[in-house]
C-alpha cells in the first residue's frame, strides 16, 4: 500500500485540502484551468492551501531523476512529466515561436508533451511570429510522418493553423537579404504539404483555458 497523499485545490468546484485522490479529482476533473496538488502530510497541504497557488503554476516545470533516473510525473497523471490539464492529449507535440520584433530575430521549436524534451528547435532568423507558428506545424507534421508516428500536434496559432490547412504561408514579408533564409523554408514547407500525404491531427492549443503552451518561450 502507498504513502497516504493530501490534496490541495487552489481553483477546482470546491477548494481546500482533500483526503483522498477521488475527493480531489471530483473537484478537479472536467474543470477549466484547475489548480491542485498533491503533499505528503496534512501540515504540509495546510500551509500549501494558506499560500495560495504557485504564481508560474501553468508553466512547465523540471522533475528531478527519480533513484531509476525516471522522471516523476505529476501525481494527477501517469501519461506526462508536465502538469497539462486533464483535458489536454498527452501523446502529442505542442509547437510554438517567438520573435523579437516583427519581423525581428526570429526562432520556432517543438516539445514532446510526455517528456517535456525539446524535439526540434530552429532558428534564431530573421522572420515574422506567423511564419515561425507555421513552420513549426509543417516541421512537427512533416517529422512525424516521417517517423511513422500519429501523434497529435498542438498550436496556439489560429493563423498559421489556418495556413497549414490551406497549404500556403500568407505572409507579407518581402524577399531581402535578411528574409531569404526564412522565405527559402517556407517554399520547402509549401512544396512538402503539396507533395506529401499525413495523417497528423493539429489542434489549436487553448491559452485562455490551459495557460502558456508547454513549447512557450517565456518571453512575453
Amino acid at each position: 500500500m502507498g504513502k497516504r497523499k493530501f490534496y490541495v485545490v487552489w481553483n477546482g468546484r470546491q477548494t481546500g485540502v482533500f483526503a483522498s485522490w477521488a475527493e480531489c479529482e471530483a473537484q478537479v476533473k472536467g474543470f477549466e484551468r484547475p489548480q491542485y496538488k498533491s503533499y505528503p502530510t496534512l501540515e504540509e497541504a495546510e500551509a500549501a492551501f494558506s499560500a495560495g497557488a504557485p504564481a508560474d503554476y501553468y508553466a512547465p516545470k523540471k522533475h528531478a531523476p527519480s533513484s531509476s533516473g525516471l522522471v516523476n510525473p505529476p501525481d494527477y497523471r501517469t501519461d506526462t512529466v508536465l502538469p497539462l490539464p486533464l483535458s489536454v492529449v498527452a501523446k502529442a507535440w505542442a509547437v510554438d515561436a517567438a520573435c523579437s520584433g516583427n519581423p525581428g530575430k526570429m526562432e520556432y521549436r517543438g516539445v514532446d508533451l510526455q517528456t517535456g524534451t525539446e524535439i526540434f528547435h530552429v532558428g534564431p532568423m530573421y522572420g515574422t511570429n506567423n511564419i515561425g507558428e507555421f513552420l513549426a506545424i509543417v516541421h512537427a507534421v512533416a517529422l512525424l510522418t516521417q517517423q511513422e508516428r500519429r501523434l497529435t500536434v498542438y498550436s496556439d496559432s489560429r493563423n498559421a493553423m489556418l495556413w497549414f490547412k490551406a497549404g500556403k504561408c500568407r505572409t507579407k514579408l518581402k524577399e531581402t537579404s535578411k528574409s531569404k533564409e526564412v522565405l527559402g523554408l517556407v517554399a520547402r514547407a509549401e512544396q512538402w504539404l503539396q507533395t506529401h500525404e499525413h495523417h497528423i491531427q493539429v489542434k489549436k492549443w487553448k491559452t485562455e483555458e490551459w495557460g502558456e503552451i508547454p513549447a512557450d518561450f517565456g518571453r512575453k
